[in-house]
Parts: structure tokens; C-alpha cells; sequence
């Protein structure tokens, strides 16, 4: 035989309770969606962003292009900042067209005079460094150590243009920071 139960008042008391909890999170709920945090996500709308970005993008590149092509014999350097400059080509124009559709359009360049400057300048040398030469090969920096090419950095000139108005800089990226 089987015995039937009412409990139609607890049961609808428990009912009653979920959908006063449910009405109660569901603002909660609202408000979380509309914050859109995220840790990657930079907040700031600070003009000087967009070019911090683009120096980062290159930085990352250039640290790997020029760590990937150190080593070859020094009479081949020709080849070295040609190879470095191959492997570059491909993410400079990615960077140009990377953020287009937030109002962001980058320009890379690489910078011939910033590469000799900055190699005339500051090419590890010294009686304790047993370098040989440094050369600015198309805006690479190269210098011969024990016989081999070693990539110091590539000088660009970067121009953001934003909707608050156009930036410059001419940056010299070492491949070692």
C-alpha cells in the first residue's frame, strides 16, 4: 500500500525561497558581466598605451629573431641582418594591421642612422671584452665575438596613429635586455 504525504506548504515554501534567491542573484549576475574584467585587459585609456604595446610586440620579436640568427662566422653578418630582417618583415606588417579596428594603426620601419649611432655608441668594447668589430648593417646591429655574428639590436622608427592623433619614436631594441 502506498502512503501519500502532503506537503504541499513545504514544498511550497522551498519553491518560494529559490525564487527570492534567484531574483536576489540576478542583479549580482548583471553587474559581473558588465564589469568586463580581465587581468590581460590594460584599463587605462592613456594615449602613450598604444605605443608602450607596439614597443612591446617588437621587443618580443626582435629578442627572438636575433637570438635565433647569432652565430654564424662573422664573414657572413651580411646574411645575419639579412635574416633578421626576413624574420621581422612578416611581424612588422602584422603589427600594422593588428589593431585597425579599435583606431590603432602602427608603422614599423627600421632606422639605418639609430642603428649606427647606437652602434658607434654602445658596442660592448673595453680591455677586459675581447669583441671585434660592430657594425650597423640595415638597421641591425652586429658584432663579432670569437669569430661569430652576434645580433645586438635593431633600430625602428614606430609611428602609431590613433584617433587622439599621431606618435613617433625611433626605438633601439636590444635582442638581450
Amino acid at each position: 500500500m502506498v502512503r501519500v504525504i502532503r506537503c504541499s506548504r513545504r514544498a511550497q515554501l522551498v519553491l518560494a525561497a529559490a525564487g527570492v534567491v534567484a531574483v536576489a542573484l540576478l542583479p549580482l549576475t548583471f553587474a559581473y558581466l558588465q564589469l568586463g574584467s580581465h587581468p590581460d585587459v590594460d584599463a587605462s585609456e592613456d594615449s602613450a598605451s598604444p605605443v608602450r604595446d607596439g614597443v612591446r610586440v617588437l621587443e618580443r620579436a626582435v629578442h627572438e629573431a636575433g637570438s635565433d640568427a647569432t652565430g654564424r662566422p662573422w664573414r657572413e653578418r651580411g646574411a645575419v641582418a639579412d635574416g633578421v630582417r626576413e624574420t621581422l618583415d612578416p611581424r612588422f606588417r602584422t603589427l600594422d594591421g593588428s589593431r585597425v579596428a579599435e583606431g590603432i594603426a602602427y608603422e614599423v620601419r627600421v632606422n639605418d642612422s639609430a642603428a649606427a649611432t647606437w652602434a658607434a655608441e654602445r658596442c660592448p668594447s673595453g680591455p677586459d671584452r675581447q669583441f671585434g668589430d660592430c657594425e650597423a648593417i640595415d638597421g641591425t646591429v652586429v658584432q663579432e665575438r670569437a669569430g661569430e655574428t652576434t645580433v645586438l639590436a635593431v633600430a625602428v622608427d614606430l609611428t602609431v596613429t590613433t584617433r587622439e592623433g599621431v606618435s613617433a619614436v625611433t626605438v633601439v631594441v636590444p635582442v638581450v635586455g
